[in-house]
C-alpha cells in the first residue's frame, strides 16, 4: 500500500512540473488591446476632458444629449438655489443690522427666524446639488470607461427575455402575485 502511494505521488509531481511549461508561448494570450479596437482609458480621459466625448469615441452618440441635459438641469437648480440663498442672506443682514437705510424686501412675509431657516435650507440644497453634479460628472467618465470595455462582448441575437405574471406560495400559506422573469437562448 505504501509503495502504491509513493508511486502515485511521484507521478503527480512529475505531471505537475511538466504542466508548468506547456503554455510558454505568450503571443497567443489575448489582452484588451488585441480583442477590442477601443481603449477604455482613452475613452475615460476624453470624457473627463469634455463630457460626452468618451461616449462619442465609443460610438454611443445617443448618450450625449442625456449627459448635457442632466448637466443643464443640475446647473439650473444650483443657480436657482444660489440666487434664492443670496436673497435670503441679504434680507437677513438687512433685518438684523441697525442701519436705517437698509430694508428687508421680505419684511411683510418673513421675520428673522424664517429668513435664517430659508437661508440655511437653500444653502444646503445648493451644496447638495453641487455634490450631485460632481457625482454625475464622475458617472459620465465611468460610463465611457465601462462602455469601451463592454464593446468587445458579442451579444447573441438568440437571447430572449420573457416577463410574465406569476403566483407564488408564501410561508404563511397564502399566495402572492408577482412577475416571473426568464432569460433563455433560442
Amino acid at each position: 500500500m505504501a509503495l502504491l502511494l509513493v508511486a502515485f505521488s511521484s507521478n503527480a509531481q512529475r505531471n505537475r512540473a511538466d504542466s508548468l511549461f506547456l503554455n510558454s508561448d505568450l503571443s497567443q494570450i489575448e489582452t484588451i488591446k488585441t480583442v477590442s479596437e477601443l481603449d477604455p482609458n482613452k475613452a475615460a480621459l476624453l470624457s473627463a476632458v469634455l463630457p460626452g466625448l468618451g461616449q462619442a469615441y465609443n460610438n454611443q452618440y445617443w448618450k450625449i444629449p442625456l449627459i448635457y441635459g442632466g448637466g443643464l438641469i443640475i446647473g439650473h437648480y444650483i443657480n436657482y438655489n444660489n440666487v434664492i440663498y443670496n436673497e435670503m442672506r441679504n434680507s437677513l443682514i438687512a433685518e438684523v443690522d441697525s442701519d436705517p437705510f437698509t430694508e428687508n424686501p421680505y419684511k411683510d412675509r418673513f421675520q428673522e427666524t424664517a429668513l435664517t431657516r430659508n437661508r440655511d435650507a437653500f444653502r444646503r440644497n445648493r451644496d447638495l446639488l453641487i455634490l450631485i453634479g460632481a457625482a454625475f460628472y464622475l458617472l459620465n467618465v465611468v460610463d465611457a470607461h465601462v462602455s469601451a470595455h463592454l464593446n468587445e462582448f458579442d451579444v447573441n441575437d438568440n437571447l430572449s427575455l420573457k416577463v410574465s405574471p406569476s403566483i407564488q406560495s408564501t410561508p404563511l400559506f397564502s399566495q402572492a402575485l408577482g412577475f416571473s422573469i426568464s432569460l433563455s437562448i433560442k
